[in-house]
């Protein structure tokens, strides 16, 4: 396989389409402010002829490339020279055939599959994407990097930022955020400055701060941080035999792994490498479901690129006008502005997929049952089972289709969730400790009943 590199930024305005070399840090279109995507002249680039070819490199994996999950797939983000690839380990996932599960949703044994993302290094998913979002600030020669965040991407970036001896800042909200998850980022040395507002205030702030400063942004406007998270989907497809399932389930949050997983099929079937494209299915929590709404009472659509914004605007208008900020314990997707919002909608678009919200109390019976039934994971990753609930109830997904949920982060990152509801009793499925008398008889009697 070969180590050439050809790959350019293009913005994704179909009437604009502007050309970026790869050595600029750029996080939207300078010509029209729309966002970026990372492509590719594959002709150029040597691809194997099937997809499977990628599992020769599980022979190589003394090779540091070869043992990383995203970059074993390197052909297909294939943007910077292997010397400016940053690794720590990431991918070492599973995809969990989970019957037990599947037996209590109504769904035929061998069809439900979990893909467990919290056996990244710092627990989440957003290593896929910072392993490749550090590449290219190494690639650049960036100094220092900072992140708006809920948690998850404060600890990756604090982590691949200090595997490199790169400066890194975390921009929090004001009590908006799951200190399991900071926690990691103070660890890791990240700096942390915590604004008097929400997520959303926090990555209007960073954006700005970045510009200013020079400082490399890498949140998921980033679009060298989706070219990483794409291999989320190579590795399902790796998992199922080289074959793609009929749907993927994702939460909803600032829909960058939506966004990324879409891009990974539009690549997959140009090339060839895949023929059959599964449907996705984004689900947000109702308290932050921005998407649901615009997708399913606007009727919001990707259009060939070309979005009816002026729907987006007067509906974040009429947030600001109400003061409104999101409110959802699934501390990671509780966004109300997702910046990949457009490249969400190209990925429904393509993978004919669909949208809906849960409610919190959805998301934490899911949560405990996904726990029951041998995985543990962060209250959002079970949006996905919550919204498959629904799925099968309405008849979208049928019993007899394999479906791929995306579980994007370990169980530890948000534990207080976990522990209120089962000491609290709060649902079907809590699992609280009985109290018993120090007294032997007391103890087996009561483990006996």
């Amino acid at each position: 396989m070969s180590e050439q590199t050809a790959a350019y930024q293009e913005c994704i305005n179909p009437d604009c389409k502007a050309q970026f070399d790869v050595t600029q840090t750029l996080v939207k279109c300078p010509t029209c402010g729309t966002l970026l995507d990372i492509c590719y002249d594959w002709d150029k680039i040597e691809i194997p002829a099937k997809i499977s070819d990628f599992g020769k490199r599980w022979a190589t994996r003394s090779n540091r490339l070869d043992f990383s999950g995203v970059w074993r797939f390197r052909d297909l983000l294939n943007f910077c020279p292997d010397d400016s690839k940053v690794s720590v380990g990431e991918g070492q996932t599973i995809l969990q055939q989970n019957d037990n599960l599947a037996k209590d949703l109504g769904v035929k044994p061998g069809n439900l599959f979990l893909q467990y993302e919290g056996l990244n290094p710092s627990g989440s998913f957003k290593d896929n994407g910072m392993t490749a979002a550090f590449s290219h600030a190494k690639m650049t020669g960036a100094k220092a990097s900072a992140c708006a965040s809920t948690g998850n991407t404060s600890a990756s970036m604090a982590l691949y930022a200090h595997s490199i001896g790169m400066k890194c800042t975390v921009f929090i909200g004001s009590g908006r955020i799951a200190y399991g998850k900071l926690s990691q980022s103070m660890d890791y040395g990240g700096h942390t400055i915590q604004i008097q507002g929400d997520f959303d205030d926090c990555m209007k702030q960073v954006q700005d701060v970045c510009a200013q400063l020079g400082i490399y942004l890498v949140n998921s406007l980033n679009p060298f941080r989706l070219e990483g998270q794409k291999t989320i989907m190579f590795r399902i497809i790796e998992q199922l035999g080289w074959n793609t399932p009929d749907w993927i389930v994702v939460p909803g949050g600032n829909l960058g792994n939506s966004s990324a997983f879409g891009k990974a099929f539009i690549e997959l079937k140009k090339l060839g490498l895949i023929n059959k494209v599964p449907r996705l299915a984004v689900i947000n929590a109702q308290g932050a479901n921005t998407l649901s709404y615009l997708y399913n009472e606007k009727n919001l659509r990707w259009n060939g690129g070309r979005i009816d914004m002026s729907v987006v605007d007067d509906y974040y208008a009429e947030l600001t006008a109400k003061n409104y900020s999101p409110h959802t314990l699934a501390s990671a997707i509780e966004i109300s502005r997702p910046v990949n919002l457009t490249k969400c909608l190209r990925a429904l678009d393509f993978c004919n997929g669909v949208v809906l919200s849960v409610t919190d109390e959805e998301i934490k019976d899911a949560k405990a049952q996904i726990g029951l039934h041998g995985l543990g994971c962060e209250p959002a990753s079970a949006a996905s089972i919550a919204g498959l609930k629904h799925l099968l109830a309405d008849g979208t997904v049928s019993p007899d289709e394999k479906v791929a949920c995306v579980l994007t982060g370990h169980q530890l990152k948000d534990p207080n969730v976990t522990v209120n509801y089962h000491k609290d009793k709060e649902g079907p499925f809590s699992n609280p400790p009985v109290e018993v008398e120090n007294d032997l008889d007391k103890i087996i009697e009561l483990m006996q009943t």
